[in-house]
């Protein structure tokens, strides 16, 4: 039965964030102030992991590639596709989960234990929608964002590690890049990445609000929003690849 009321109660709290706004400014603020921690905070794990990713699928899809007749140029195709298709959305966004979603979850814990949110309520100030609202339309924009970026980077990463380690030149790794590419990959990733923004932000802005206890209650709420954004991810990820990806 928790399970179902965790469902309602995350339900009604998404429904209680669409009011009109008290001060148009102050939620200006906040949602600046958000992008701020969201995308310019995240931005350096998100570079590094998808350089990293990129290098090693160059170089692992390189070592299964062991007969001549397959050509070179095949690296970089492979490499491009499980960047856009799984590794930059996916794998960035279960990192941003940690990062993030951490993060607000704890925010939101420290004011609830606090009472900084009791104290807002008592000044007719709708909670839901200055606390919340700001977090989950900055996630809508940065991560994606944050997901592009981790696209490029992954497949320079991949040209870098491939000219590198000699395995293939980057003339011949940019002609693979160009050759049968799909541009309906980079829609299905950005769907993916709008779809998995919203389930960060607002699991983690759920676990944080309904925070109850002191400090030891927040840790366990961050930790148990990581777990179960992770969770509902992966199972986003699995319903969004077989409705989108049909043949």
């Amino acid at each position: 039965m928790t399970i179902f009321s965790d469902i309602g109660r995350y339900l009604l709290m998404i429904k209680g964030m669409f009011s009109k706004p008290e001060n148009g400014r102050m939620y200006w603020k906040e949602f600046i102030h958000q992008c701020t921690e969201i995308g310019v905070g995240s931005l350096g794990i998100v570079a590094i992991i998808s350089v990293f990713i990129g290098a090693v699928s160059t170089i692992q899809t390189a070592y299964q590639l062991v007969t001549p007749l397959i050509p070179r140029s095949t690296i970089a195709q492979i490499v491009r596709d499980t960047v856009i298709l799984e590794f930059a959305p996916t794998l960035v966004c279960i990192v941003l989960a940690g990062v993030a979603g951490s993060r607000i979850a704890s925010e939101l814990g420290n004011m609830r234990v606090s009472e900084q949110i009791d104290a807002l309520e008592i000044m007719g100030i709708n909670t839901k929608t200055y606390l919340i609202l700001p977090k989950i339309i900055a996630a809508l924009l940065m991560i994606p964002l944050l997901v592009v970026i981790a696209m490029v980077l992954g497949i320079l990463g991949g040209r870098i590690a491939g000219v590198s380690a000699g395995i293939i030149s980057g003339n011949i790794y940019d002609k693979g890049l160009l050759e049968y590419f799909v541009p309906y990959n980079v829609f299905f990733a950005l769907v993916k990445a709008y779809v998995f923004a919203f389930i960060i932000s607002s699991v983690a802005a759920f676990y944080g609000y309904y925070v109850k206890g002191g400090a030891l209650e927040i840790g366990r709420a961050s930790t148990k929003a990581v777990v179960v954004s992770c969770i509902v991810i992966l199972f986003a990820d699995y319903i969004l690849s077989a409705l989108l990806l049909k043949q």
